[in-house]
């Protein structure tokens, strides 16, 4: 059997088993991962009015099957060559304190911010001037099933790496976990430059080299900042591969799983914000 049968026929038994878990209804606001999944509408009528009103923030979902590989937004959170984060993004323009119907909030950020994803337009102005915004990205690249795969860690991601990964012909989907991860990053307020990222040979290796159409990556941008834009350029001149960027990988095992990204449909825009979930 080859790497590229042996990969089919994982995704072929995880999306069976997925079919089968998704037949089993969940609430909205679910017991915190790791309850007993027993818990019922019954047990949360018995919960005290305080416990009700205790919110809880999950990373894991549905018994362990879905994992929410997608950062938080927050004013600490780190922002293309700031040193003081985001900063206040986000206001209630009305609120029922003071005497609105309804609490409404206005936000304000860069598309770039966070988890994202990157459109031909992003590095290309004819490209930005046709219209080739967040809008126009496949959806069918953004969801599939998807290779996690650890890289080497004293490194950026060069056409050596990409070759010592391994990485079998038919894979569409790659999540790079690197140093960035190890160092928390993304958790960091101040952006740091020291992020890891690929080179040009290395972003050239993979176009010339792979069938990957949507490449994955742990800090701000695919790119390392030394090769910034010729590594943007080889990834997005051909308009097929679409770059999501500050990904959660945080206790994620290396392998197989089904990743799910959507973007805003921001008519226009060359970046989005993204909500990405990886399935087993």
């Amino acid at each position: 059997m080859t790497q590229l049968q042996s990969f089919l026929l994982t995704c072929t038994v995880a999306h069976v088993m997925l079919l089968f878990a998704l037949a089993t209804p969940d609430a909205a606001y679910p017991p915190p991962y790791g309850l007993d999944q027993s818990w019922t509408t019954t047990t949360t009528a018995s919960a005290s009015s305080a416990d009700d009103l205790i919110p809880v923030r999950r990373e894991v979902y549905g018994g362990g099957r879905i994992i929410d590989i997608s950062h938080r937004y927050h004013s600490e959170m780190p922002s293309w060559e700031s040193d003081d984060g985001l900063g206040h993004f986000l206001w209630l323009a009305k609120t029922m304190k003071n005497g609105s119907l309804s609490n409404n909030s206005e936000m304000k950020l860069p598309a770039h911010t966070g988890t994202h994803v990157d459109a031909p337009g992003h590095v290309y102005d004819h490209y930005f001037d046709a219209g080739f915004d967040v809008d126009t990205l496949d959806l069918d690249v953004l969801n599939g099933p998807a290779l996690l795969v650890d890289v080497p860690r004293d490194k950026n991601i060069t056409a050596e790496v990409m070759k010592s990964l391994h990485i079998p012909k038919g894979v569409r989907r790659v999540l790079f976990r690197t140093l960035n991860t190890d160092r928390g990053l993304m958790y960091k307020k101040a952006f740091d430059t020291s992020y890891v990222g690929f080179m040009k040979d290395g972003a050239q290796w993979l176009v010339n080299n792979t069938d990957i159409k949507l490449v994955g990556i742990d800090y701000l941008s695919v790119a390392a900042f030394d090769d910034l834009i010729p590594s943007h350029l080889v990834f997005l001149e051909g308009k097929e591969i679409i770059l999501v960027e500050g990904l959660k990988l945080d206790d994620v095992q290396p392998g197989i799983y089904s990743v799910h990204c959507l973007p805003l449909r921001l008519v226009g825009a060359e970046g989005s914000p993204i909500r990405c979930i990886l399935m087993k």
